[in-house]
Formats: structure tokens, C-alpha cells, sequence
């Protein structure tokens, strides 16, 4: 009640207070020593993101080439990116700072990158078919090797750094090791008949290697023969030895020596026992196995030990964190969202974000952690999502024809509790019940409205949480609504209408209860995009590809009021302020914040690039989050109240100062007025100041003095100021009299430092000559006058002379 009465503050300004933005595009994921940050290559960017909150950095190249490789030292300091301009760069990745950049010899762009144990040696493999191995201290290539044929896609030093041994792997599926005392390939370990994704050493003598042939291999590097070949029945992308001390019992490790862990095109991580050359263990998924790559299928995985966690990435770049000895989800992040289609808040704190993207799964964010789950369910790209009242059951509908109900439980994991099936085309539009949570409303291309009712149980919590597969339900009413595409669909906040928006130009009112036609509303040049109720008053607002929105009355249909603004298609809007303000989101990128007593845009906002499909307020009405088809996802605040309070504060601040100017004048304290009058950029201030300076016995001698002793900074501040008095010939006097100082005590070299100095003497000298002039044609005028005078004089005092005789 206390909310209600209080008077509605109207918003002014919205500032982004974060940004879910695309952090990975593919290729290989490193993680730091101690598993704090993670490095995805992002185009032409390198990010880094801090892994337990998903805040990230970038290091941005100069050259605005993509990244093809990189790679971080075992001890963490030193990074290597190279880049399509055949560049490699050196960078203080902590500071996001490039230390030294060379040429990388190679003539094509670097594939593979890898540090040896010490941190000292770089080998870098090129599309070339050449190896070059750098000194990282002496700063030079040692080594260049030739021999491998086509792109060396894998490099990795003997852990054994006595042994000086680099392995490779290139086009022609051999594993060839060089030794770098002699600059030969010293074998070929020839096995793989597809090619060979990486190479892990168990000791000094164990290397496993696995490859897209559906196999991994154990070679003894003494007599460099194979002593295993493990069969995994699917294209394998990396194999990950488990520590030999930790406890993996729950992975099916019984016995000791030797097991590894695969990822590949199944997108399932298996433990395997090299003495058996058996899978122990597989681990359980919710998803039927697919024997060609899917979405599911796994490029990498990584094992992180001083987090005991293992790594995965995945086709759709998902980064997943599981616990090592459990294989148990910690964290999810998802790199990438293509086109971002809507997006809605969710939890009773509105603590999550779920967002449709140009895909068949639906992601939903954590705020806090960026902890992102991957709801899978639908089988074609979704299209629209709505939330109900309490935030913890949501809709989506999706191309597949389908509806699909989702809730979340306490610890915030979302499950499927219903679908819906019956249209007969793509469902681009869903809507929710208000009040309760008892129906649905959706609109497809077909044309037809359909409403559904929830059954009972779903709402309540217990009930719901008992259920093992999705309920189906089925449409309690079926209307055709409109001659064309339907875009949106609106219910009323007492549940007792709704509103639709389509293509052919016109909004539709109908009764909930049978789905009868109350009335249209007719206006509109271009299709709607959207239709809203207002949550306050009896008002439907809609927004159209003419690039307008309208208000319209419930009762008589007829357009109250009509804002012109955005200058392309308006395809989502939302009432603010309890209903006194609009937020509008255009296809050209912009947000706009309306308020509807004055008709007035009172903020345009900014941050995307692309189209704004999505565009929803929290319930306490102080964030908005808006999702473009730029793939990036804003969360806006509301700072109308901070920017108040900061314009207060300048505001007294400016009345003590200048309290305490008008002190310092009375007290002749001129040096500090005048530094003071400075700070507060107030030109004709300082000018009252240096007129009460020369106002002064010795006023010139003074004035000298004051304007020797400021800062530099002042006296740019100073000249910009005198250029403005001396286009006044009253202030012109003082104007010239600082410019006589400053070019006194200030060397010519000094003064072409100052910031503006061109543009202020170009402003100075066309003045300073009419000044000049002026002056000479004042002096001349006085001269005339003297001379007159003395010749009068002359006359009268030889009269004087007559008159006496």
C-alpha cells in the first residue's frame, strides 16, 4: 500500500549496468594454472573471462586480423596470440597489455601454438608445414623445422624438458617426434588413419594420443611402438588423463594404473582403462545418443587440477565445469547466442534471465554467477517466451508448431511441465494469465488465436515437482483472429481480455472468456509488432513498422494519442512508472523512453547494433533488459534517481564555492579567487576578478604575480577564457593585459604546448587588431583635439596680448 501511494517518479535516463555479449566463436579454450580465468579466442579479441562471476576483459589487437592460435605459459605470465596478419604478440594478459609484436616468419597463418614445462621455449605450427621454435628470454627462432606436410594443427613438448622433444601432428595423420638437439624428425608414430586431436603423456615414456578415426592410441616412446589401441566408437576430439592420486571411484576406476577420459562427436564424456582397453564408465545423459556430430558434440576438454574439475566445450561453444571425480555439472557458460529473438526476467527476484535465441534450446542466466542452463525441448528455432506473475513458471512457443511450459524450483533448475500442441504453423506469440496461473494465449502464422488452460496442479509447487514427463494440453478455444501474420498477443491485467497485433495494420480486442471479437483498432499504415495494456488505466498501446506508437481507449476503440520519433519499424514495447511512461525498442538499435501526459521522447538510448526483439521490465521497475540480433543481451538501470542526487550535489557545491569567492574578493585573497573562479569554468567570474586586481594601486604589478603562480592547466583554462573577453571591447583592456603577461613570462615552446593555443591565437588576432585600430584612430582623434586646443589657446592669449595694449 505504502508503493501504491507514494507519488510516481518519472524516469529520465537508463545507463547499461551490464552486457551479455558473445565471448567465444570456436577454436581451442585455455584455462589459467589455477583455474580462475578462462582465454577464448573471439575474432579479431582474446577474452578473458573471470570464471566465477563471468565478468570478462578483452585484448584487442591493432591489426584487426582474427586470432588463429594462442597460448598461455605454465606458469601464467606470458600469453602468445597469432593472428591472419602473421603476427605474433606477447601481452601482460592481466593488464590487457601488448609487450612486443614480430613478424612469425611463417607464411601462412600459425595453427598451433605450445609453452614447454619451463616456460621458455615457444614452438609454433604453422599452415605452412613448418615448425619454428622460439627463445621467449633471448627473444629469437632457434629452430626451423621442415618435413610435415600441410596445415601442423597440434605441437606439444616432452614434459621431460632434458629430452629436448617436441611432438607433432600435421595433415597426414602421423605423430612425428623432432629432436631439437639435432633439428631432425627422429621418428614418425604412425597409427591414425583420420586426424590425430591430441596428445597426452602419462610419464615419461606413455604418450596417448586420440583421433577423428574413432580411436585412441598408447605408444611406449622407448621402442616408439604402439602398445594399445583403444576402440571408442566415436570421432574423438581430446583424451585427458586422470591423476593417478584422487579418488575416481564413482568413474568406475577400481584398479590402479593408467585411465583416461574422451570427449567427441557423442557430446559424453567415457573413462577408459588402458590395461583393458575398456570403457569403465559413461557418463548418463538426458539426450538420446546420435552417431554423426550433433549440437551436443564435444571439441575439447581440459582438466583443471588444481579446481579438481574437468572442462568441456562444445559445438554450439557452451563451456561446461564439472567436478572431476563425479563428473557432476558446477558451471555452465554459454560463448555464444547468434540472433537474440526475446528475452524475459524470471525467479520471484527476477535473479534470472531466460533468452530465446536462433536456436532450438532456450538459455537461462544466472545474473549473479552468469551460471547458464540449456533447456532443451523444442525441436525448431523459438520464438517468443512470457513469464507469469510469480516468475517461477514460463512459456515459450516455437517454429516447431508447439508451446512448451517450464518451471523452476528453489535451487533455480528449470524443468518442462507441459506442451502444447494444434497449430498449424510456427507459433510466433505467447501471452500469460495475469492474475493466475491458469491459461495461455498464443497467436500463430496460421492466422488463429488459441487459448489454453493450465490444469491445477501444474500451479502448485509440490504437484508439479512430481511430475516424470510433460503433461499435453490441449486449446480450450481456436479463433481465427486476423488475415494475416499474427506478431503479438497481449492479456489484459484483470484476465478478462486480450489484445492482438498482426500484420495487416489492425489491433484486435477480443473477450477471454469465448474468444469473441469486442472491437479493432484501426490506424496503423504498416503492420503491428506489438500490443501492450496498460497496467493502470483502461489504454492498449501498439507499435507499428510505420514507426509510430499509439495509445487507444478500450471503450470506444477510437486513438487517443499518436508518438513520432523512431525513424524505423517499433517492434516491442512496455509501460514504465506504473503506466505513466512507454519504453519503445526500434529495429534500427535504439531504445526509446516516452512520457505519455506531454507526448515527449525524454531519452534516446543507445547500445545495440542491430534490431531489439526483446525488451522486458523487472517488478520493481528499476532494470530493463533488451536483446538484439546483434547476439548481445543489455541490462539497463534506472540512474533518473542518481543523476538527481549528483545534480543536487553539484548545485551546492557550486553555491559554497561561490560563497566562498565572494569571501575571498572581500578579503583580497586574489590568487585564490582566481584559482577558484577557474575551477568552477566560470569566464566572466574570472574576469570580475582580474578587474578587481587592476583595480588595485600597482594593479598590473598584482595581476603579474597571480597569473605567474597558476598551474598550466589554469592557464589553458585562462586563455580560453581571455579569447571570449577580448571580443568585447569593454573587456578588452584586461584580456590584453593576461596576453601581456603570458607572453612575458611564458617561452614561445611553452605556450605551443598548450592545449587550444592554435585555435585561441586565431581567434585573438583579428580582434586584437580591430582593438588596436580603434586605439590608433582614438589617439589621433585625441591628438586632433589637442592640437585644436593649443591652437585656440594661442589665439585667445594674443588677443589678450592686444587687449592689454
Amino acid at each position: 500500500m505504502a508503493a501504491a501511494s507514494s507519488p510516481v517518479r518519472f524516469k529520465s535516463n537508463y545507463a547499461v549496468s551490464r552486457k551479455i555479449e558473445p565471448f567465444y566463436k570456436g577454436g581451442r579454450v585455455q584455462i589459467n594454472r589455477d583455474g580462475q580465468f578462462m582465454l577464448c579466442p573471439c575474432g579479431t579479441r582474446l577474452n578473458v573471462i573471470h570464471v566465477e562471476t563471468g565478468a570478462l576483459h578483452s585484448l584487442q589487437q591493432d591489426d584487426e586480423e582474427d586470432i588463429t592460435s594462442f597460448v598461455l605459459s605454465p606458469d601464467d605470465e606470458m600469453l602468445v596470440t597469432g593472428s591472419r596478419a602473421l603476427l605474433l604478440k606477447q601481452w601482460r594478459w592481466r593488464e590487457s597489455e601488448c609487450v612486443r609484436t614480430w613478424k612469425a616468419v611463417h607464411t601462412a597463418p600459425v595453427a598451433s601454438m605450445a609453452f614447454d614445462s619451463t616456460s621458455t621455449l615457444l614452438a609454433t605450427g604453422g599452415c605452412d608445414s613448418t615448425i619454428k621454435i622460439w627463445d621467449m628470454i633471448k627473444q629469437y627462432c632457434t629452430h626451423n623445422l621442415k618435413g610435415s606436410s600441410g596445415v601442423v594443427h597440434l605441437v606439444e613438448f616432452h614434459p621431460d624438458i632434458s629430452r629436448l622433444q617436441l611432438f607433432s601432428s600435421s595433415i597426414d595423420y602421423k605423430i612425428r617426434i623432432w629432436d631439437l638437439n639435432s633439428s631432425k624428425c627422429v621418428a614418425a608414430l604412425d597409427g591414425h588413419f583420420s586426424a590425430v586431436t591430441s596428445l597426452a603423456f602419462a610419464d615419461g615414456n606413455t604418450l596417448v594420443s586420440s583421433g577423428r578415426d574413432k580411436i585412441c592410441m598408447v605408444w611406449d616412446l622407448k621402442t616408439r611402438e604402439s602398445k594399445r589401441t583403444v576402440p571408442v566408437y566415436e570421432s574423438v576430439e581430446a583424451a585427458v588423463l586422470l591423476p593417478e592420486k584422487g579418488d575416481f571411484s564413482q568413474l568406475g576406476v577400481k584398479k590402479q594404473g593408467l585411465h583416461f577420459v574422451t570427449a567427441g562427436s557423442k557430446g559424453v564424456l567415457k573413462v577408459w582403462e588402458v590395461a583393458t582397453a575398456g570403457c569403465v564408465y559413461a557418463q548418463p545423459v538426458p539426450f538420446e545418443l546420435k552417431e554423426e556430430a550433433s549440437e551436443r558434440s564435444l571439441t575439447q576438454c581440459l582438466l583443471v587440477p588444481e579446481r579438481n574439475e574437468i572442462v568441456t566445450v562444445s559445438v554450439e561453444h557452451n563451456i561446461v565445469f564439472y567436478d572431476a571425480q563425479t563428473l557432476q555439472l558446477r558451471k555452465q557458460l554459454a560463448g555464444y547466442n547468434d540472433e537474440v529473438l526475446d528475452v524475459k526476467f524470471l525467479g520471484p527476484g527476477d535473479s534470472h534471465i531466460v533468452v530465446a535465441t536462433n536456436s532450438p534450446q532456450l538459455k537461462v542466466f544466472e545474473l549473479a554467477t552468469s551460471h547458464c542452463q540449456i533447456l532443451y525441448g523444442h525441436t525448431e528455432t523459438i520464438l517468443a517466451l512470457d513469464v507469469f506473475r510469480k516468475g517461477l513458471m514460463f512459456v515459450s512457443c516455437a517454429k516447431d508448431k508447439s508451446l512448451r511450459v517450464w518451471r523452476m524450483n528453489k535451487d533455480g533448475r528449470v524443468t518442462c511441465v507441459a506442451q502444447g500442441l494444434g497449430h498449424a504453423h510456427g507459433v510466433g506469440a505467447v501471452s500469460c494469465s495475469r492474475l493466475k496461473e491458469s491459461f495461455i494465449v498464443t497467436s500463430s502464422q496460421d492466422c488463429t488465436i488459441k487459448i489454453w488452460n493450465i490444469p491445477e496442479f501444474l500451479a502448485s509447487k509440490a504437484k508439479a515437482a512430481s511430475i516424470s514427463s510433460p503433461e499435453t494440453l490441449r486449446a480450450r478455444v481456436t479463433e481465427k483472429g486476423h488475415d494475416k501474420d499474427i506478431n503479438s498477443v497481449a492479456v489484459s491485467p484483470n484476465d478478462k481480455l486480450i489484445a492482438t497485433g498482426s500484420q495487416d495494420r489492425l489491433a484486435k480486442l477480443w473477450s477471454c472468456s469465448d474468444c469473441s471479437l469486442l472491437g479493432v483498432f484501426a490506424g496503423h499504415k504498416r503492420g503491428i509488432w506489438c500490443v501492450q495494456f496498460s497496467p493502470v488505466d483502461q489504454i492498449l498501446a501498439t507499435s507499428s513498422a510505420d514507426g509510430t506508437l499509439k495509445l487507444w481507449g478500450l471503450r470506444d476503440f477510437s486513438c487517443l494519442k499518436t508518438f513520432e520519433g523512431h525513424d524505423a519499424s517499433v517492434l516491442k514495447i512496455i509501460f514504465v512508472s506504473r503506466g505513466t511512461q512507454l519504453l519503445s525498442s526500434g529495429s534500427d538499435g535504439l531504445l526509446k523512453l516516452w512520457t505519455i501526459k506531454t507526448n515527449e521522447c525524454v531519452k534516446t538510448l543507445d547500445g545495440h547494433e542491430d534490431k531489439i526483439w526483446g525488451l522486458h521490465s523487472n517488478k520493481q521497475d528499476d532494470l530493463v533488459v533488451t536483446a538484439s540480433s546483434d547476439s548481445c543481451i543489455l541490462l539497463w538501470k534506472d540512474v533518473t534517481e542518481i543523476e538527481e542526487k549528483e545534480a543536487q550535489a553539484k548545485q551546492e557545491e557550486q553555491i559554497i564555492k561561490e560563497q566562498e569567492l565572494s569571501n575571498l574578493l572581500h578579503e583580497k585573497r586574489y590568487l585564490k579567487a582566481l584559482g577558484l573562479a577557474i575551477s568552477l569554468d566560470r569566464p566572466h567570474t574570472v574576469l570580475m576578478v582580474v578587474k578587481a586586481i587592476l583595480k588595485e594601486t600597482d594593479g598590473r604589478k598584482h595581476l603579474e604575480e597571480n597569473i605567474v603562480r597558476l598551474r598550466k592547466d589554469q592557464k589553458e583554462a585562462v586563455l580560453s577564457f581571455l579569447v571570449m573577453w577580448n571580443t568585447n571591447s569593454r573587456n578588452c583592456h584586461e584580456a590584453q593585459a593576461v596576453i601581456e603577461t603570458l607572453l612575458k613570462h611564458e617561452a614561445p615552446d611553452t605556450l605551443l604546448q598548450y592545449s587550444g593555443i592554435k585555435s585561441a591565437v586565431e581567434s585573438l588576432l583579428p580582434y586584437t587588431e580591430r582593438h588596436f585600430q580603434r586605439l590608433s584612430r582614438l589617439l589621433q582623434a585625441s591628438m586632433f583635439i589637442d592640437f585644436m586646443w593649443q591652437n585656440m589657446r594661442l589665439a585667445d592669449a594674443t588677443q589678450q596680448e592686444d587687449v592689454t595694449l
